[in-house]
C-alpha cells in the first residue's frame, strides 16, 4: 500500500505534523529501541536527521538531537533499574524455569568481569542494538554508579547517534543509503558476537570436561 504512495507525498505529510508530535515520536523511538531491540531505532534516527535538514522542516536539528538524547537516556535508565529489580526477582522467585536462570557462581563471575571493564563496555554498547540492551541491564545488576553510567552512556549516545544524525542530515534524500550500510554493519557485528559467544561456550565446555576427567 505504502509502496504505491510517492515518497514526496509521504514526506510532505510528515513535514505538516506539529513540531511537538515529531519531537515526541523521535524521542519515543529512541526510548523504545533501548527496551525492545527489534525496533529499527537507528533507521528512525537517520531519518530524523534527514527530516530536520529538509526544506520547511517544522523541527530543528538541535531539537532532534535533544529528542535523541532524552529518549536514549530514559530507555537506558529504564533497563538499568529493570536489571536491578530483575536480579532480586531471580534470587527470590519460586518459578522453576526462572529459578534455573539464577546460577550464583556464573552470575558473580559475569558481574565481576563487567565491573572490571564497565567503562569500555558501556561506551561501546551504543554501537550495537543487541549489546546496548543487555549492558544497561547488567549495569543495573552490578549496581554500577548511576552518575558514572549516565556520563558514559551520554558519551556513547553522542558518538553513535551523532554519526547517524549528521549522516542523515548530509546525505539528504539519499538517507536510505545509510540504512543499507547500517544493515551490513549490524550483520557484521552480529557475526562477530556469535563467534565470540561460540568461542566462550566452547571454552566453558572444555573446562567442565577437564574437571570431570
Amino acid at each position: 500500500m505504502l509502496d504505491s504512495i510517492p515518497f514526496e507525498t509521504i514526506l510532505n505529510r510528515i513535514l505538516e505534523l506539529p513540531p511537538l508530535v515529531l519531537w515526541a515520536f523521535f524521542c519515543f523511538s529512541n526510548f523504545l529501541e533501548n527496551i525492545f531491540p527489534p525496533w529499527p531505532g537507528d533507521t528512525v534516527t537517520v531519518f530524523s536527521g534527514f527530516i530536520s535538514s529538509s526544506e520547511h522542516s517544522p523541527i530543528s536539528f538541535i531539537a532532534v538531537i535533544f529528542a535523541t538524547y532524552v529518549g536514549n537516556l530514559l530507555g537506558a535508565l529504564t533497563m538499568y533499574y529493570f536489571g536491578e529489580r530483575f536480579l532480586l526477582f531471580l534470587k527470590e522467585t519460586k518459578i522453576p524455569f526462572l529459578s534455573k536462570l539464577y546460577h550464583e557462581e556464573n552470575l558473580r563471575k559475569t558481574l565481576v568481569w563487567f565491573r572490571k571493564f564497565e567503562i569500555v563496555v558501556v561506551l561501546v554498547s551504543r554501537f550495537s542494538a543487541g549489546i546496548r540492551f543487555f549492558v544497561s541491564i547488567v549495569a543495573g545488576m552490578s549496581k554500577m554508579n548511576i552518575i558514572k553510567f549516565v556520563i558514559l552512556y551520554s558519551i556513547a549516545i553522542s558518538l553513535w547517534c551523532g554519526i547517524l544524525l549528521f549522516a542523515g542530515s548530509f546525505v539528504g534524500s539519499n538517507w536510505n543509503q545509510i540504512i543499507v550500510i547500517l544493515s551490513y554493519y549490524n550483520r557484521t557485528i552480529g557475526v562477530i558476537l556469535f563467534i565470540i559467544f561460540v568461542t566462550i561456550m566452547v571454552q566453558i565446555l572444555r573446562k567442565r570436561n577437564t574437571k570431570l576427567t
